[in-house]
């Protein structure tokens, strides 16, 4: 396996696909860095020699900012925004969406599992009542 910035990377992906593995290395971004690095596209992970992969392991540290510091940028920012009370933040904080998506019907990945509020359907209703509360059990 081809190790690029800590990761392990597919063997069997074609070269294009396999850099898009990194956390901040997007299909842009390959096309760029294959292209600096003159290797073909189509290429499995598997056919590259050591040095064309330190060439690429060269590029990719010079001129990308890639997994463990984009990561750790990404969450100082977030966490700046929720210090200095910006409205986004505020968003971040309560787990809410942060681009103006709305809530009433959709952001379920975000807000998590519904949640019923209000009335019981009355067999409901009848399996709460017959449980057993802790007043009950002592």
């Amino acid at each position: 396996m081809v190790r690029i910035s800590g990761v392990d990377l597919p063997n069997e992906k074609r070269l294009d696909i396999a850099l898009t593995y990194l956390y901040g290395i997007g299909r842009a971004n390959v096309v760029r860095v294959i292209k600096i690095a003159e290797l073909d596209p189509s290429r499995r992970l598997k056919t590259l020699t050591d040095d064309e992969v330190s060439k690429l392991s060269k590029i990719i540290e010079k001129d990308f900012v890639v997994e463990g510091n984009l990561r750790r940028s990404v969450g100082d920012n977030i966490k700046r925004l929720i210090e200095i009370k910006a409205y986004r933040g505020m968003r971040h904080a309560h787990r809410l969406p942060a681009r103006g998506q709305r809530t009433r019907t959709n952001a379920r990945t975000k807000r998590g599992k519904r949640l019923t509020v209000g009335a019981l359907k009355k067999e409901d209703r009848a399996k709460q009542d017959t449980k057993p509360t802790a007043e009950g059990a002592a």
